[in-house]
């Protein structure tokens, strides 16, 4: 199929169309209203399901009511609404059921803004909702990617029975770009050994999320866990830039790693060894391949659209063996190329040391730039 001029919300919603969505359930919020738009006009028209639910909180529990009965199901929202919708989460992962959730993020904490953002990273990777489980989480830099991962997320999610989320900063969203939609998929209901169909004719099924039993709910969580490690073993992704001969490492994700990526380009061309690792999986990270990489350069730059929230992952692969720098802007602000540059002229051209903390010194910094 050739490509054609697609704006980011409206390119995920199509895409979760055309990979076979069965059912979605969503309520109005900036900067994702577009997917929940989309979805209002196209799902009626296949003859699917689509349901603006009254708030966040009814929405992920509708989702939850039709994932266990096997359907393909989504929802999607930011920031604000994400966090209202915690506990069904939660839920979901606790009863082992697939389902999609994206996540098109805004400025905060609080209402905020809506001006796009990474402020959700340790939400969605190290917070959620109570109790053990780990959600894959994806996170796209384009319009294209974006396409793509929302149609490997149904995937994945079927594949270890859990929740795929995709981050995608406001940016992503709002953006339009060229890119190739998946040609339409057949809606197929799957024969799911575990799903709740209400047919007749065999053993009772029952999906539950509740054990009473603490040594019953030990061995749920051991179940998870150890569906978790298989997805840590398996389905770790990244993009790597310049980075055969790097010296000096970007990692960024996101529209900050697309940003990161100008920025590397341009040290390329004045003659600096300077890489980028854009993490895709945001969970599993890509700890093995940020430990490989501390073995053999100089140092790392972690830039964000945030105060370091994926800093700690790098720090805790990195081990302190070489320094780690951080770059970050806050609030929705989004850092442009130049000011990356300035970055990274600076980490090779200084002596650094290993630091328990980089944000402190980039905490002094980015007050004088904003102040």
């Amino acid at each position: 199929m050739a490509k054609e001029l697609l704006k980011g919300n409206e390119a995920i919603a199509e895409a979760a169309i055309r990979a076979g969505l069965e059912a979605y359930f969503g309520y109005p919020i900036t900067p994702q209203t577009e997917v929940l738009e989309w979805m209002s006009r196209r799902m009626p028209e296949l003859g699917r399901v689509f349901v603006q639910a009254e708030s966040e909180v009814a929405a992920i529990n509708m989702v939850y009511g039709a994932a266990c009965t096997g359907a393909r199901v989504m929802s999607t929202s930011s920031s604000p609404g994400v966090s209202l919708m915690m506990e069904g989460l939660s839920y979901i992962a606790g009863t082992e059921v697939p389902m999609v959730l994206v996540n098109v993020m805004r400025g905060g904490p609080g209402l905020g803004n809506i001006a796009p953002s990474q402020g959700d990273y340790n939400q969605a990777v190290h917070g959620g909702g109570h109790g053990d489980y780990h959600p894959i989480v994806l996170a796209p830099s384009s319009v294209q990617e974006a396409i793509d991962l929302v149609v490997l997320s149904f995937d994945l999610a079927e594949k270890y029975r859990t929740i795929c989320m995709i981050v995608a900063d406001g940016n992503i969203g709002q953006m339009m770009e060229p890119a190739e939609l998946p040609e339409m998929r057949p809606v197929k209901r799957r024969e799911w050994d575990w799903a709740v169909t209400g047919a007749e004719g065999r053993e009772r099924r029952i999906l539950t999320s509740i054990y009473i039993d603490p040594y019953d709910e030990e061995v749920t969580n051991l179940r998870l866990l150890k569906r978790w490690r298989e997805i840590q073993k398996n389905e770790v992704r990244y993009k790597e830039y310049y980075l055969d001969d790097a010296e000096f490492v970007i990692i960024g994700f996101g529209t900050a790693g697309r940003v990161a990526l100008s920025a590397v380009r341009a040290a390329r061309a004045q003659g600096l060894k300077v890489g980028l690792l854009r993490p895709i999986t945001l969970s599993p990270f890509p700890y093995q391949v940020v430990d490989e990489l501390s073995r053999r350069v100089q140092a790392f730059l972690v830039v964000e659209m945030n105060s370091g929230q994926m800093l700690d992952d790098v720090l805790r692969a990195v081990q302190g063996r070489v320094p780690v720098e951080f770059y970050g802007r806050l609030g929705g602000v989004v850092p442009f190329p130049d000011e990356i540059a300035d970055e990274i002229r600076r980490i090779t051209s200084e002596k650094l040391t290993v630091t328990a903390d980089p944000r402190e010194a980039w905490y002094e910094r980015l007050s004088a730039r904003v102040n």
